[in-house]
């Protein structure tokens, strides 16, 4: 045990996890002396005989599990990105164990009373505004969390917690396991017409991953497959189309069903028992929406003008088929051949100028250094979770800022989408610097071969890189508030803010070159990308709202719960009440592979990316209207929203950098409504 790697922090680099010395059978002994330090060091803070102060209380609190956050912060990293078996099995074993560790916390009556009693002296105490806001914090979330409960609903709660989260995690599991299950094997070449060569070689490569002929086309999270925009074998795209929809209600083993329909029901009634109608209204109370009445409001209003666009750009794509009516696997080849010929932009024949490490460093890099004084300087002596990890360390005026980590290429042992997390999050309290990873899953080439992006890698790149910098430019005292430590419909806000990069003339100029040659991207293809990025919005918001009202529709209800055998019927009325149910434009995520709000975290959360895009959409003409890429103009973002995270109210934080509250009007632009 004492050589477990977990105990103690990590002398590497900013802290750092050893991965050289890090092994399956270190994560169960640390998450169990973690959990038991932190026991123990809430059990110091309750009984201290002396009258609560901050200090003893609430910072001690938050210096408390420091183990168990170290285990934690690796553990499910790698159960995202590189699970296999051992992790898997842990990961359903520790789940309830680690609601009920959070429950004793957040259920004891002495802490609740120590933080009360601060509360009401809270004027008193001479704090600085991010110590007021933590305390306060502190109580909200205590009640929101039961505290003031009854024995028997903390009784129940504990046992929904412990539940809820079994689900969660097995949802995750089920889900990976059939998209793996899921992909569609090819055998004969021909049938891959159309897909460019980088796309048939990671085919190729992905059978032989797995110890198959021929070639695999696996699939990615969202119902859209990249591969649909290009193979010219219409029942080839069907059958990926289907494999993709058809995920989780196949029956069989990873069927995700009953899972979600459970999932549904114990969140209603935990809501209710701590006093909201329904799961929905319980977490926007702790959202800048404030209210399930406004997050409707903004889908109702943007649903009619979007699928009225959806259907303009549908008669026109049934015009470009032909006789043959146009079915939701036929959508993305007809758009892209339409784009062509409108904007004569061949995206397969984007990808040569598109080159994952020039992409990196001459345009994610550079935009950083423009707007932060960031410098990147790649460390290869640091070793990761995997060989495809690859660690820098991040620099600004100041000297050493953290590291920031790039896993992009997908796996079998990886779920699908992209996302960021933090292994070590900023704070001064705990002298902390930052150590934030991007997860992406990008087709990894044959070997020698380059990693060609599509556009629409490019934008996630830049995207996801936002919430790096969100993490890497904390600059807080307590770890609570570091980073992306923010209301979830505000979470989104700086990572879409950072997507304006991408077709940033300067930034496109520097990263948008031939992989062979280093001639840039030609001036009227570039003119011709970026005016034509806005085709098919109605497509893309419609897909996107289809998923958010699915998300809402589930969360909620408050009884009468659809069993398994009735989910697709329940979505199906779903999206024909709120008027969104299209046939060639399927949800973006159906339920049964909607990972976001049933293993991820953003259960009936998923408006955040339209909500905080009103925010991104009314910034990015504040930058425009300010000179665009300087530096001045990002010291201001940084200094007002990146480094405050959680520290501030975020809309508060908003009207700091903009001078007002948002406006809606530049969304509504963007997306054409």
């Amino acid at each position: 045990m004492s050589d477990n790697p977990f105990l103690r922090a990590s002398d590497l680099p900013y802290q750092l996890p050893d991965y050289r010395r890090i092994t399956d059978e270190h994560y169960a002994p640390a998450f169990d002396a973690g959990m038991a330090e932190q026991r123990a060091e809430v059990e110091a803070i309750v009984t201290n005989p002396g009258p609560a102060t901050f200090d003893n209380t609430v910072a001690a609190l938050e210096r408390s599990g420091r183990i168990l956050d170290r285990v934690s912060t690796v553990f499910y990293s790698r159960a995202s990105a590189h699970t296999n078996a051992v992790i898997e099995a842990l990961q359903a074993e520790i789940a309830p164990k680690l609601a009920a560790h959070r429950d004793a916390i957040a259920l004891d009556p002495r802490l609740f009373a120590r933080l009360r009693d601060l509360h009401g002296r809270r004027d008193e105490l001479g704090l600085d505004p991010e110590a007021h806001r933590l305390l306060e914090k502190l109580v909200d979330e205590a009640v929101r969390d039961g505290a003031e409960l009854d024995e028997a609903g903390k009784s129940r709660l504990r046992e929904l917690n412990a539940r809820i989260s079994t689900l969660s995690t097995a949802f995750g599991s089920h889900l990976l396991a059939d998209t793996n299950a899921s992909a569609v094997a090819v055998d004969d070449p021909a049938r891959l017409d159309g897909l460019s060569s980088g796309a048939v070689s990671a085919a190729a490569g992905a059978a032989a991953a797995r110890g198959q002929d021929g070639y695999l086309l696996t699939l990615v999270l969202p119902t859209g497959q990249p591969a649909l925009a290009s193979l010219t074998d219409r029942t080839l795209r069907e059958q990926l189309f289907r494999a993709s929809v058809e995920r989780g209600a196949r029956g069989g083993d990873h069927d995700t069903r009953a899972i979600l329909s459970e999932l549904v029901a114990l969140r209603a009634e935990r809501a209710q028992l701590l006093g909201f109608r329904d799961h929905a209204s319980y977490v926007a109370a702790d959202s800048t929406a404030g209210s399930v009445d406004a997050v409707r409001g903004l889908l109702a209003d943007l649903v009619p003008p979007a699928v009225a666009n959806a259907q303009a750009e549908a008669a026109e794509l049934q015009s470009a088929a032909g006789d043959e009516p146009l079915e939701p696997w036929d959508w993305s080849f007809h758009a892209e051949r339409v784009r062509k010929e409108r904007f004569a932009v061949d995206t397969a024949a984007l990808r040569p100028y598109l080159e994952l490490d020039r992409v990196l460093h001459d345009g994610v890099f550079h935009a950083a250094g423009a707007l932060y004084g960031l410098r990147f300087v790649e460390r290869d002596d640091l070793v990761m979770y995997h060989d495809d990890v690859r660690v820098w360390e991040v620099f600004d005026d100041s000297g050493p800022l953290g590291l920031y980590g790039l896993d992009a290429y997908a796996r079998d042992s990886k779920r699908g989408g992209a996302w960021m997390n933090a292994l070590v999050s900023q704070s001064r309290l705990l002298g902390q610097r930052p150590v934030v990873m991007n997860t992406l899953n990008i087709a990894k080439p044959a070997d020698g071969e380059p990693t060609l992006m599509t556009f629409d890698e490019v934008t996630t790149l830049f995207h996801e890189f936002g919430h790096a910098l969100h993490g890497l430019l904390s600059d807080v005292t307590h770890p609570r508030f570091s980073g992306t430590s923010v209301p979830r419909d505000f979470v989104e806000f700086p990572s879409q803010v950072n997507e304006m990069w991408s077709v940033w003339p300067e930034v496109l100029a520097g990263y948008a070159r031939h992989h062979e040659t280093g001639e840039p991207m030609p001036a009227e293809l570039v003119e011709k990308l970026v005016a034509g990025r806005a085709y098919g919005e109605g497509f893309a918001t419609t897909e996107y709202l289809a998923a958010a009202v699915l998300d809402q529709a589930w969360h909620t209800l408050t009884d009468d719960v659809p069993t398994a055998d009735e989910v697709q019927d329940f979505e199906a009325e779903a999206l024909a009440d709120a008027g969104i149910a299209l046939a060639t434009v399927p949800p973006r995520y159906r339920s049964t592979y909607f990972n976001h709000v049933f293993a991820g975290g953003y259960s009936a959360g998923y408006y955040s990316y339209i909500w905080s895009e009103v925010l991104d959409a009314d910034t990015v003409e504040w930058f425009t209207e300010n000179g665009g890429l300087r530096r001045e103009n990002g010291e201001a973002f940084r200094r007002a929203l990146l480094s405050r995270g959680g520290a501030v109210e975020p809309m508060e934080a908003y009207r700091a950098f903009r001078g007002r509250d948002p406006e809606i009007a530049p969304l509504l632009a963007r997306r054409g409504l």
